[in-house]
């Protein structure tokens, strides 16, 4: 799915939390609804069909809970793209990345074939893939070192038939795997004291293969992974610039990408994130740099303010805003930003090392074009999601946040300035009562003392309602604002009117 993905280590971050954050924009030429539900254990499937490679899967009979941020439609699967456990571990699938014709050539994608009556051959599914990969690992495990393992296990056994970066985390550590080729697969864990920005392109920029079959603590891989890069001559590809040195190597030169498309819809997307988050050292880096680092360390701790931002920015202040004034017509339009109009969702989880662990995990949403909403506090460990968020209509209605945020992106795009203020006001008024809320919560539930999983899921399932009535409420005096304001700049507007009004 094309997205931008944020990682903030827990060192990183402004309350030792750590942080993974995604957009999920829908491909070109379609929307994709997007709702937000909790998935009981008994509602799991134990025999998993893909929709679209209609691999089948046994799956355990012992699913925890978990809640998800899905499609709406299941033509395309699942494609659950963001979720949190009863077990504090967080997932976000899946950032859709490139791998080079090298890569493919020795490790071919798995692909459906279909079926061949003329000549009595079956249809042979395909391997896995993002519709998939959330609900075949989330609800069975309890760290996300376990997820990784689980992930490649998958992975080995069935394959895929895309390349992907998935990014599992816990409350101690944040790792994020990128697949190679149909099989092969590497993972690497975010410093604490660093975040990691990944724009649809393979990203890992260092690989420690000593680490990775010793201690495992920084980096894992497919165990035959040095001998598939040594037989197929992959690390040859990238002669002294970042192929096979001893036990290191660099990912993102043997194994990835770096095309003239990657620098008009990839790498302005990585540079603007990095001059955001640490300017000194992003001065001699450019839009098109084929080596911006895979993870930095940022100039100040990291909010949920800023990630919000960034996964809906739009180069504000260079001369590449769509929006802005500075340059050219060209250059306002030359890449993509990372906000675009195809987002259906933005998740940040946000997994907070102090608060007990039945309340630790929150998911922070945001539906719709991120340039023009903003993401709002939701506990992950309930039984049920609101209404407002959870029952998200196929046809266009303003009774659900997603809809609603469609519609006022729509109409304020087109007068960006003139309804910039009822915006910045509406994200500023749903941030402020967002952790007001997540304060109050916190603090009545250490108040009341409560250890009794029902009782605290009742409880967060309450404040998650009340963030949902605020929101409803908020939404619609912004879509009132914004309709106003726009219908006032029609092109038909006439400013005269007759003598009784």
């Amino acid at each position: 799915m094309s997205c931008t993905t944020i990682l903030v280590g827990k060192n990183a971050s402004y309350d030792g939390s750590t942080i993974i954050a995604r957009d999920d924009d829908s491909g070109s030429g379609r929307y994709d609804p997007k709702r937000f539900v909790a998935v009981a254990p008994d509602d799991q499937p134990r025999h998993y069909r893909s929709v679209l490679s209609h691999v089948e899967i046994e799956l355990p009979d012992n699913p925890c809970r978990y809640t998800i941020a899905p499609n709406v439609l299941n033509n395309r699967g699942i494609l659950a793209e963001a979720g949190a456990n009863e077990h504090n571990v967080a997932m976000s699938a899946t950032e859709t990345i490139a791998v080079n014709e090298r890569v493919l050539g020795a490790d071919p994608l798995v692909a459906l074939q279909p079926a061949d009556e003329a000549n009595g051959k079956p249809e042979t599914p395909g391997g896995i893939g993002e519709e998939d990969i959330i609900t075949l690992v989330l609800p069975y495990v309890n760290t996300a070192r376990e997820g990784v393992k689980r992930l490649a296990e998958l992975l080995e056994t069935y394959g895929t038939y895309e390349s992907n970066g998935i990014i599992i985390s816990d409350v101690d550590e944040i790792w994020y795997v990128e697949t190679i080729g149909g099989h092969h697969w590497i993972a690497r864990r975010v410093p604490d004291d660093k975040c990691a920005i990944i724009p649809n392109q393979l990203g890992i920029d260092y690989f420690d293969f000593d680490d990775a079959f010793s201690d495992a603590r920084e980096f894992m891989c497919s165990a035959d992974l040095q001998e598939f890069i040594e037989t197929h001559h992959l690390g040859r590809a990238a002669g002294t610039q970042g192929g096979m040195n001893g036990g290191h190597c660099n990912p993102r030169i043997v194994f990835g990408t770096a095309t003239a498309k990657d620098h008009i819809y990839n790498t302005p997307r990585a540079w603007y994130m990095y001059r955001y988050l640490d300017p000194a050292d992003a001065e001699n880096l450019t839009p098109e740099s084929d080596d911006i680092p895979w993870c930095l360390e940022p100039e100040n701790a990291v909010t949920v303010e800023d990630v919000d931002f960034l996964l809906g920015s739009h180069f504000e202040g260079t001369p590449y805003d769509p929006y802005g004034t500075q340059g050219t017509e060209e250059s306002r339009h030359r890449y993509r930003p990372i906000g675009i109009n195809r987002t259906g969702h933005m998740v940040a989880m946000q997994i907070r090392p102090y608060a007990p662990v039945e309340s630790r995990s929150i998911m922070w949403i945001s539906y719709g074009s991120g340039a023009f909403t903003t993401s709002a506090p939701f506990y992950a460990n309930v039984d049920d999601t609101p209404a407002y968020l959870r029952d998200t209509t196929p046809e266009v209605s303003t009774d659900c946040l997603y809809w609603t945020n469609r519609l006022i992106a729509t109409l304020a795009d087109a007068h960006f300035y003139e309804t910039s203020n009822a915006v910045e006001g509406f994200s500023e008024d749903v941030r402020s009562f967002g952790h007001c809320l997540v304060e109050r919560t916190d603090d009545a539930l250490a108040t009341a003392g409560a250890t009794d999983a029902p009782s605290v899921t009742a409880r967060l399932a309450a404040a998650n309602d009340e963030m949902a009535d605020y929101l409803r409420k908020r939404n619609t005096k912004l879509l009132g604002d914004v309709l106003y304001t726009s219908s006032n700049l029609m092109h038909n507007s006439f400013a005269m009117s007759d003598r009784w009004n």
